[in-house]
């Protein structure tokens, strides 16, 4: 018996995984790019606080009431307590006037751009979803309650909704899926490599061009350095003072590389002036790694890109004690470079923060920014560079700066937070 055990125990993984050949239609469906019209942003109400005092929540307004005149909200809440909750938080104007609709389902967390409803798209004015599998990040199984219960939620809401499920073994976050509307993808080695160690990268290449309906994918090496996976351990930074990253994915391009249209990447860059501490010394180099790589690239017709290049903000620097969030769940991880969580002492954080984390919603785009009243005002200053260079690539819509920080703390930022429901283009 001993000796068919494996094989048994491999028929029982595949038979709970998702049928890797599965389409559900005939049509030809494409992820579309973010910058076409969308229909609707979704988000989900957020059940934790990375650092007391630092509501997430206060985010989540500021994005609902910047968005509302552009686009409508489908606002995702897992059970009627959580419900109550949110009719607090959302303006009653905009429920009445149906500019944000409350939808139930059940989830954990709320990154809503890594695991909620990808939709895709044809050429017929249908939908259809993209269904990835998911293990947090890495740092959990795909069979741990935790992952499987935000997996679960694109599935829920494409039943919900009767649309099609286009699924795959891979493991992915859409906060790595970074695309123009014409087929070409932008994926990062370190992050999909990272989930899906069993693959190469010409096979999980494939399966995004099945999925997502790209005719071509763009490997980046790694993003930067303080969006290292936290399990690696802490890292150098400024005044050579050594800190954690905050749960962070390893590297998603949405961190670092945005399209802006169907020809032109922004690239996250350091500026050398800014190479001060070894955080901001590798980042630097990692993305010069990026800029040769794009810069001898194409596009799917084999036209090159037009990048350019967004300065970094200046580290955005923390502490985290016990109690909060993000420490917590810190202070319970293995340290693959051996080192031991200081249980009950106050830690040093250097916090996901990134200019390009944008998200692009019809005629208005929300950015972060980082400084408030007290801070330098080179931080200020490096806000409004930033600002000035949103704009400038998106001259016909509105730039909306949002501080970030609390969402920042647990290893992302608003574009994560949120997921764009393309309209139904008919051709």
């Amino acid at each position: 018996m001993k000796k068919f055990l494996p094989i048994i125990v491999a028929l029982l993984y595949l038979s709970a995984c998702k049928n890797p050949t599965q389409k559900n239609t005939e049509n030809t469906f494409r992820q579309a790019a973010e910058y076409e019209p969308t229909e609707a942003i979704w988000m989900l109400y957020p059940q934790v606080t990375h650092k007391k005092n630092e509501p997430i929540t206060a985010v989540t307004l500021q994005i609902i009431e910047a968005l509302a005149p552009y686009t409508n909200i489908k606002f995702v809440v897992p059970n009627d307590s959580v419900e109550v909750l949110a009719k607090k938080l959302i303006p009653a104007k905009l429920l009445e006037n149906k500019s944000v609709s409350i939808l139930k389902f059940p989830y954990r967390e709320f990154w809503t751009r890594d695991f909620g409803p990808s939709f895709l798209v044809n050429d017929k004015g249908e939908k259809a979803m993209a269904d990835f599998m998911f293990n947090t990040w890495g740092y959990n199984d795909t069979s741990s309650v935790e992952a499987k219960t935000d997996e679960k939620l694109d599935e829920a809401i494409a039943n919900y909704y009767k649309i099609p499920i286009i699924a795959t073994n891979i493991v992915s976050e859409g906060g790595d899926h970074e695309l123009n509307s014409k087929g070409t993808l932008l994926l990062v080695e370190a992050v999909e490599k990272h989930r899906n160690p069993g693959h190469t990268l010409d096979e999980i290449a494939a399966e995004f061009k099945r999925v997502l309906g790209v005719t071509k994918v763009i490997w980046l090496k790694q993003g930067v350095r303080d969006d290292d996976n936290s399990t690696f351990g802490k890292i150098e930074g400024p005044d050579k003072k050594m800190f954690y990253t905050v749960l962070t994915t390893n590297g998603h391009v949405d961190e670092f590389a945005r399209f802006v249209n169907d020809s032109t990447i922004l690239l996250a860059w350091v500026k050398p002036e800014d190479k001060k501490s070894a955080v901001e010394i590798e980042s630097a180099r990692r993305m010069e790694v990026n800029y040769n790589i794009l810069k001898n690239s194409t596009d799917q017709n084999g036209k090159p890109f037009k990048i350019i290049k967004v300065p970094m903000p200046y580290p955005v620097l923390n502490t985290l004690q016990p109690g909060d969030g993000v420490y917590d769940i810190l202070s319970e991880l293995t340290y693959k470079d051996g080192s031991i969580f200081p249980k009950g002492k106050t830690i040093d954080v250097i916090a996901a923060a990134s200019y390009l984390n944008f998200l692009i919603a019809n005629k208005v785009v929300l950015m972060a920014k980082y400084w408030k009243p007290g801070l330098p005002l080179e931080i200020k200053k490096r806000d409004q560079e930033a600002f000035n260079m949103i704009q400038n690539v998106f001259p016909d819509k509105k730039i909306i700066a949002i501080n970030t920080l609390a969402v920042n703390l647990g290893g992302g930022g608003m574009h994560c937070i949120t997921i764009n429901e393309p309209k139904t283009l008919k051709k």
